[in-house]
């Protein structure tokens, strides 16, 4: 789990702005699309079918709904197969025994598209729990990955920010913090805990 400090408030009504930031947002199918990726939120209890009109991701204080990133990964041994046989073709049309780079390019360009339309997508969902009151939030993952797209698709969806919470980071926002303690905090520098070889 990682968890983010919610930095600022939402413009207007709480529960439509989360609602319209959310359905503005949702994740749209690229299945019959060349797309190799898109992200968008969906819904925790209905992940292939994002709506959020009902308002179901509101539960008491906290927000409940899903980032789900899409993505199409054609094996290379595919794309392989269909280069060898789309530069034969090619060949054979134009009577020539070699293809220059630009055509050998457009002709990768051609199949990788081609592809793409046939390849379903594969969906990674991970759960979001979105504590209003507290101006925190917890993402159900520790992916890389995952916190770089919920944080650039979290300030598109409510114009909020998020910081990520960490050891330093939680001391930074401690409420009891003065002004000298927050001199030293920033003064602190990585230790090493790795053991050297002195030979």
């Amino acid at each position: 789990m990682s968890r983010y400090r919610v930095e600022g408030q939402p413009e207007g009504p709480l529960l439509e702005t989360v609602r319209q930031g959310l359905s503005r947002n949702a994740i749209s199918d690229i299945d019959q699309q060349a797309q190799e990726r898109t992200i968008g939120w969906t819904r925790v209890d209905r992940p292939y079918a994002p709506s959020f009109e009902d308002g179901s991701f509101a539960i008491a204080d906290f927000f409940l709904f899903a980032l789900r990133i899409d993505k199409k990964s054609i094996p290379v041994k595919v794309v392989q197969k269909h280069m060898a046989e789309a530069e034969a073709k090619r060949k054979a049309e134009t009577g020539r025994d070699f293809l220059s780079r630009n055509e050998k390019k457009m002709l990768k360009e051609h199949v990788l598209n081609v592809l793409s339309l046939r390849i379903p997508a594969t969906p990674g969902i991970y759960d979001i729990l979105w504590v209003y009151p507290e101006n925190e939030l917890w993402l159900f993952s520790t992916q890389k990955a995952a916190g770089e797209a919920l944080e650039g698709l979290f300030a598109k969806s409510f114009k909020l920010s998020l910081v990520r919470l960490f050891p330093y980071t939680m001391a930074e926002f401690h409420p009891g913090l003065t002004d000298a303690r927050r001199d030293l905090l920033n003064k602190l520098t990585p230790s090493s805990f790795t053991k050297r070889d002195e030979s």
